[in-house]
């Protein structure tokens, strides 16, 4: 795996997307990162150490906090970008965390910004679309939606932490679900987070 889009939401769980973006720079993957409006309200509140009012400074931000240059960060509605046509090849698409929201756009085919776009192009082109929702509980409309992006080819990954593996830090917590994401994508990395009844 060589190139992947990262969208994030406005909902809460910026620690996911954080520590996701950490491991697959650290793996040297290229990202195509896409925030909607909420996300840059809400990153800020749960991050403290990111700042930015603005979407041109979300670029400058994102390196310097995550100390990597293998991300391109593209505008909410730049429907000019590369990674919004199908032409434009990518291996997967991450949307995390994913508000019920825009879960339900992706699944009815409407597509108001760049990442709802993205993922549509993902689902039509069978390119791998990781869903990791944050929401609960479930209505019988977000149930509706997810059979419907399950049946298109999706995946819907709930943000559903482990503790088999015995959490001391909230880090722990946050890894058993990043490792569930790097799985999927079938990427190996150094979080050690699985089954074992001997441990």
């Amino acid at each position: 795996m060589k190139e992947l889009i990262f969208g994030i939401t406005g909902a809460s769980g910026s620690v996911y997307a954080r520590r996701t973006l950490e491991i697959l720079s650290n793996l040297g993957i290229h990202v195509h990162l896409v925030l909607s409006r909420h996300a840059m309200k809400v990153i800020p509140h749960e991050l403290e150490q990111l700042s930015f009012k603005r979407e041109k400074e979300l670029h400058h931000e994102v390196l310097r906090y995550i100390h990597s240059d293998s991300i391109t960060v593209h505008g909410y509605q730049d429907f000019t970008s590369p990674i919004a046509s199908g032409s434009y090849k990518t291996d997967a698409m991450i949307i995390c965390p994913c508000t019920a929201g825009t879960m339900g756009r992706i699944a009815n085919n409407v597509s108001t910004n760049l990442l709802d776009r993205a993922a549509d192009v993902c689902l039509k082109e069978r390119r791998k679309l990781i869903i990791v929702l944050r929401e609960m509980p479930y209505s019988r409309v977000m149930i509706e939606n997810m059979l419907k992006l399950t049946d298109a080819g999706a995946l819907i990954l709930p943000a559903c932490p482990t503790f088999y593996h015995r959490p001391e830090k909230i880090r722990d917590v946050i890894d058993s679900v990043v490792a569930r994401i790097l799985d999927h994508l079938g990427l190996e990395s150094e979080l050690n987070v699985r089954w074992n009844l001997e441990t």
